[in-house]
């Protein structure tokens, strides 16, 4: 398999708009455009009933005392973790494209609720979720795509992956606000091929 991206170039930074938030004058960040990126995929393999798409940040801090605080910095060396951007199951096997803003445009306080995407297909529970947990006028369940946002004083470039995966199933058995180790006991077993393309992208200034 073969997945493209007219939105990115792979292995070059994501463009803003495709953000949760960008670097700003004021307050270090703003809400940027949120806008989901396309994405293309190719040479499937026989047999594919369906597809699930994921976006995971694996470069979040295991420790946030330092996140977005003022005179600390988040140090490069420090452990990190995965951090979910998006889950998508099925994706109905003649697609093999996503147009830019398909499966959601802006950020929604709260979470999107029903988040567009091709017809049949479902979207699970991102890590904004947990994030604003604790945070009024955001909390709630962010269902779908939702974009980077990395702490604007991290000293190390965060990656996003962009996943396809082409499944024996034309239904994946998860259900409800599903999260990522759902979406994987799920597949397991079901994947017939597999790809990825990636970029970069950084809130910090001493990065930019």
């Amino acid at each position: 398999m073969k997945v493209t991206s007219k939105s990115f170039i792979a292995g070059e930074m994501i463009p803003s708009r495709f953000a949760f938030a960008r670097a700003a004058k004021v307050e270090h960040v703003e809400l940027a455009g949120n806008v989901s990126p396309h994405l293309a995929w190719s040479e499937i393999p026989e047999g594919t009933k369906s597809f699930a798409v994921t976006c995971i940040d694996p470069d979040v801090p295991t420790v946030g005392d330092d996140v977005n605080k003022e005179g600390r910095e988040v140090p490069h060396d420090l452990p990190r973790c995965d951090f979910v951007h998006w889950l998508m199951v099925d994706v109905p096997a003649s697609c093999r494209e996503l147009a830019e803003g398909a499966c959601g445009k802006g950020v929604i306080a709260g979470g999107k609720k029903d988040p567009p995407g091709p017809a049949g297909s479902r979207q699970g529970l991102n890590d904004y979720t947990a994030w604003f947990a604790d945070t009024e006028g955001m909390k709630g369940d962010y269902l779908g795509y939702d974009g980077p946002a990395p702490p604007w004083n991290d000293q190390r470039m965060h990656h996003y992956v962009f996943t396809v995966h082409a499944l024996d199933i034309e239904r994946t058995p998860v259900e409800g606000a599903f999260g990522l180790a759902d979406l994987k006991s799920a597949i397991e077993g079901h994947v017939l091929a597999s790809a990825s393309i990636s970029g970069r992208y950084t809130q910090n200034p001493k990065l930019l």
